[in-house]
């Protein structure tokens, strides 16, 4: 594998990483470098510098603010897969980080570069849109959010622009009565979903659904929510019966294409298999978290 030729900057605070963003138009940011290595390799990317950010301060860490949990850039997908307070408090994603690529990926792999490479089969990408994640972005004159729904515009395409970058995401936290649900269509373990979803319920007292969220991922350009479904869960009881209407939704909402590893009409049925199966998993656990609380009280 020989890379193209490019310029090393290893920049110490973020506004430096930053100017050398625009110093550098088509230069790319190196966290993980999980999979702009790869790319390089192949030639489908040839940025005439790499700025790496493993150095900066301020883009490590995970802390609990509030009612969410502010993940720096730079964690890595082990240290989701192994933070208490991640495992504690958003469970869903640590069990997403579990199931990416290989140990050695994972201890090298960056939440940040994760969401800015924006595979649409990616698992933290689909995750932080079915949990209403907010990334935190830095460019040169300003600092901004944008919810993970609409960063995401394409393949490897995101609201990201050539002279920013990521510098955290806000996941809020699952609190009592509230349960997370991920499901996977992987030829091996560790490949890139061929479909995948994420689903998140809330229920009340009496077990009606308050709150629902549902996500697909590996059935377009990025990760879709299926508010349809979504709309279909609110203020019902989730029996099989209800959760099967609300799988058979997705479907209908999908318009995925074909490519070597599965056809359209395919993605389409294992897409409502993976809805079903995703609803199903945060429904029994939002269930379990209501009795134990009601066991507590």
């Amino acid at each position: 594998m020989y890379l193209y030729p490019f310029t090393y900057c290893a920049p110490t605070t973020v506004d430096e990483a930053l100017a050398l963003l625009q110093a550098h138009p088509d230069g790319k940011i190196l966290a993980g470098g999980q999979s702009l290595i790869p790319l390089m390799g192949l030639g489908l990317a040839r940025p005439s510098a790499l700025i790496d950010v493993n150095n900066l301060p301020g883009l490590e860490g995970v802390v609990e603010d509030g009612g969410s949990l502010r993940i720096g850039a730079l964690v890595r997908h082990r240290t989701l897969e192994t933070d208490p307070a991640v495992r504690r408090r958003c469970p869903i994603l640590a069990e997403a980080a579990s199931v990416i690529g290989n140990i050695r990926v994972r201890h090298r792999g960056t939440i940040g570069g994760s969401l800015a490479h924006a595979d649409p089969a990616a698992e933290l990408p689909l995750v932080a849109t079915a949990m209403g994640a907010t990334l935190e972005i830095r460019g040169p004159r300003v600092s901004r959010e944008i919810g993970a729904e609409k960063f995401f515009l394409g393949y490897l395409q995101t609201d990201l622009a050539p002279v920013e970058m990521v510098t955290g995401i806000r996941v809020p936290v699952v609190n009592a009565g509230t349960g997370c649900g991920l499901a996977q269509l992987v030829r091996r373990a560790g490949d890139f979903a061929i479909v995948s979803a994420c689903a998140l319920v809330s229920l009340d007292d009496a077990g009606r659904c308050t709150h629902a969220a549902l996500a697909l991922g590996g059935v377009g350009s990025h990760p879709v929510r299926i508010h349809g479904a979504e709309a279909l869960l609110v203020g019902r009881a989730l029996t099989d019966r209800c959760i099967e209407d609300a799988a058979r939704v997705v479907s209908g909402e999908l318009d995925p294409e074909s490519d070597v590893h599965a056809s359209a009409a395919y993605r389409r049925a294992m897409a409502r298999v993976m809805a079903r199966r995703a609803l199903a998993a945060a429904a029994a656990r939002a269930a379990a978290s209501t009795a134990h609380e009601e066991e507590r009280g």
